[in-house]
């Protein structure tokens, strides 16, 4: 039969037979690319210090240190829908403005003096805050703190590539200007169900323009140690578009949870992808049996349909994670599955 010559005649054609692939077009169940991962801080940040000393921001534009997923390397992604990278700017720096399709956000680890400048309203960074550039949003980044600024970028560009659905384009100054008060998203719509009605939604995506720590830390202290919380999670919240209540963006939704000391987590997987980001403490998370050792400012990525459960390893202290994955995707597109699961030791 591997020798009919109608095989040949058929990819001559553009044709092929489909019970020779019927096996890999419909799995039994989600095969990811993508592997459980961590990344250190504590080794990749002298990387970032060494390059924003010897690259400038003009030859680099953006300066970013990739987080690539080992089975994702070509094109580079941290898991299969979305990606995360660590970028650097330094005190008197400025980044050029662009804008992409590609959803963006950034969630702040380390300094303060720096801005961006979203749609031509400047939203200031400090530890912990989470920023949104939905897509096709001009953005820009000015430093006038004394020391350097670090943050967490994470963008959906996998999903859009793959949709082949990408565009970009530079602004055609280095900033744009600023035409809006500074932080008006935040200052506008962060107050719970309290909602401007002089407004209206102009998007998909949420108006809160940044997310403070102060006001995450707040919502998560307000949560009494009493509250069951979930047996996966901890204490986990969402952050939520004022306008709908749902995720923050329409590919990308974003959480935070407090894991109480000596946390073992009930074993789970779904099949949205999810990237951590450690905002405090210490910890383990076991991803289909392969241990997982965080601590503060690490980042890790557990694929999708991957067997997960979080360990809090302190005693005596609280670790919180920030989280974000394609949940909303797979639920928009009815793909969403959940299940309880043992990730093993």
């Amino acid at each position: 039969m591997t020798d009919d010559p109608a095989y040949k005649a058929l990819d001559e054609l553009g044709a092929a037979p489909l019970w020779r692939f019927y096996g890999n077009l419909f799995p039994a169940q989600p095969r990811s690319r993508a592997v459980p991962y961590r990344w250190s801080w504590k080794e990749l940040r002298p990387h970032l210090l060494h390059f924003s000393r010897t690259l400038s921001l003009e030859e680099a534009e953006r300066r970013v240190l990739m987080l690539v997923n080992p089975g994702l390397t070509d094109p580079p992604a941290t898991v299969n829908t979305l990606y995360a990278g660590l970028q650097i700017i330094l005190p008197g720096e400025t980044a050029q403005a662009h804008r992409h399709t590609s959803n963006a956000f950034r969630f702040i680890l380390e300094g303060d003096g720096a801005w961006t400048t979203v749609n031509g309203e400047r939203v200031f960074m400090s530890p912990g805050d989470l920023l949104l550039t939905p897509g096709w949003h001009w953005h820009d980044h000015t430093h006038e703190g004394d020391a350097p600024m670090i943050w967490l970028d994470a963008l959906d560009y996998p999903l859009v590539n793959a949709l082949e659905a990408g565009f970009y384009e530079k602004y055609p100054q280095r900033l744009q200007p600023v035409t809006r008060p500074d932080d008006a998203g935040s200052r506008q719509f962060l107050h719970g169900r309290l909602t401007p009605t002089w407004i209206t939604p102009a998007g998909p995506n949420s108006p809160v323009t940044r997310y403070t720590w102060a006001e995450t830390s707040r919502a998560l202290e307000a949560i009494a140690d009493t509250a069951e919380g979930s047996d996966v999670d901890g204490i986990v919240l969402e952050y939520t578009n004022p306008w709908t209540g749902g995720p923050v963006m329409p590919t990308i939704g974003c959480r935070i949870q407090r894991l109480r000391p000596g946390f073992q987590g009930a074993g789970r997987r779904h099949t949205a992808s999810t990237i951590f980001s450690v905002v405090r403490g210490e910890g383990a998370t076991v991803v289909d049996g392969k241990r997982l050792d965080w601590a503060e400012n690490d980042t890790f990525a557990v694929p999708g349909w991957a067997s997960y459960r979080h360990l809090n390893t302190s005693k005596s202290a609280d670790a919180v994670l920030f989280s974000y994955g394609d949940e909303p995707v797979m639920r928009s597109l009815g793909l969403y599955r959940s299940e309880t699961a043992d990730p093993g030791a």
